[in-house]
């Protein structure tokens, strides 16, 4: 029993065979010719079952999975914080491996149990094994453009075609299971609670669509664009518009709780901490906050467009600007605390991972800065939109069309 991104043997794991009596500590007196389930747990690790029969192998690599240290969706988690304590990995890095996926990576890939899902700009949605790079899957989404991440939910992968489409595919054959369709275009990432898929798209509706019964639980017709993906907290959703606006929905029935002005669009998803909804306004180049009761508390402004969604980790605020500057602020006063000039425009996400908050930028180059102190500790020669994502193995960090694993030099 392994770790499955680390590769580490997972101690105290518990092994269980259906008709078969135990020798040692994972050595088994096996029915003859009878296949049996195997079920393997371990604290902090997801359980895996299995189906082996004597004959096949005299042994058995079973690789587990910690649900703390995955990549499920945009923005790591529900709210949107773009923050991925759970994975230990710092720079120095070197590379594993490295491939071109023949088009403009923009959103970042989910990963899980040892696979990363992304896409495209040309519309092709891959599954790629996080241990060597190799696809294990591809496929068609039969739109032009594409302009969000996947959402791992169990053994399915939720996904949305900017031609208004939601997808649902089988995890592991890639195999679409169905399909819903939307008013308008969809940028939305999803963000699934409770069975449950949110979204914002082009016509201006937010939509709670059921998985488990394929309908619509509900519509809400804002009236205005929608390219932010939908952040949760509680049972509230927050989700930025076009008309400048961040509108908070109850999550079960979509009523409308408030809606306030932020100052012009809102391209980017907003994210939730510690009482606050912290909102990037593009023309207006500042980031606003808010209650999450809808008050007014501050903004900082940057002087040019904002684009970037925001990252929160202990209580700070990061994004970034076209004015080529990283900032760091206070989420309680949004007073700066520190800015880095990253040499380019900034369009992706702040993401922080391990203390290491990492943007990338139209210089082509990812730069990656102590989070307390704004000083950086890494710069990679690649880089355009998004900056990282990754699991406890290994990071994967995007150029325009290529994407590389990389891994702590030892």
């Amino acid at each position: 029993m392994v770790d499955g991104d680390t590769g580490t043997a997972v101690r105290g794991a518990r092994v269980r065979v259906r008709g078969a009596r135990r020798r040692g500590a994972s050595r088994f007196a096996w029915p003859r010719g009878r296949s049996e389930l195997v079920s393997v747990a371990a604290s902090r690790y997801t359980p895996v079952a299995l189906r082996l029969r004597p004959g096949d192998a005299r042994s058995v690599t079973v690789r587990l999975f910690s649900p703390a240290g995955q990549w499920p969706m945009y923005g790591v988690d529900p709210a949107r914080t773009q923050d991925q304590s759970s994975i230990h990995l710092r720079p120095p890095f070197r590379i594993a491996w490295g491939r071109s996926l023949g088009g403009l990576l923009e959103f970042p890939a989910v990963v899980d149990d040892g696979v990363a899902y992304l896409s495209n700009a040309g519309g092709e949605l891959f599954a790629l094994s996080m241990r060597n790079g190799a696809t294990l899957w591809r496929f068609d989404m039969h739109t032009s453009a594409e302009a969000s991440s996947p959402a791992v939910v169990g053994d399915e992968l939720v996904v949305h075609a900017k031609a208004g489409r939601v997808d649902v595919l089988s995890r592991p054959s890639g195999r679409l299971l169905w399909s819903r369709a939307t008013a308008g275009e969809i940028e939305s990432s999803p963000v699934v609670e409770d069975g449950v898929d949110y979204l914002g798209d082009w016509s201006g509706r937010i939509y709670a669509l059921d998985l488990r019964t394929r309908r619509f639980a509900w519509i809400y017709d804002d009236g205005c664009k929608i390219t932010a993906s939908v952040a949760l907290a509680g049972n509230t959703l927050y989700v930025g518009d076009y008309c400048g606006r961040i509108v908070a929905l109850q999550r079960r029935t979509g009523r409308l709780l408030w809606s306030r002005s932020a100052g012009s669009p809102v391209y980017g998803a907003s994210a939730v901490a510690d009482g606050r909804v912290f909102v990037p306004s593009r023309d207006a180049g500042a980031l606003y906050a808010f209650s999450t009761a809808g008050a007014f508390l501050w903004d900082a402004s940057t002087g040019d467009t904002v684009y970037s969604a925001p990252a929160i980790w202990h209580g700070r605020v990061y994004f970034g600007s076209y004015d080529g500057e990283l900032y760091c602020v206070s989420g309680a006063s949004g007073g700066e605390i520190w800015r880095l000039d990253v040499g380019g425009r900034i369009s992706g996400s702040a993401t922080v991972v391990d203390g290491v908050v990492y943007v990338g930028s139209f210089d082509h180059r990812i730069i990656g800065a102590d989070a307390r102190t704004g000083r950086v500790l890494f710069s990679f020669p690649h880089g355009e939109y998004v900056a990282v994502s990754g699991d406890r193995g290994r990071l994967l960090l995007y150029g325009w069309s290529s994407l590389w694993a990389v891994e702590p030099r030892r």
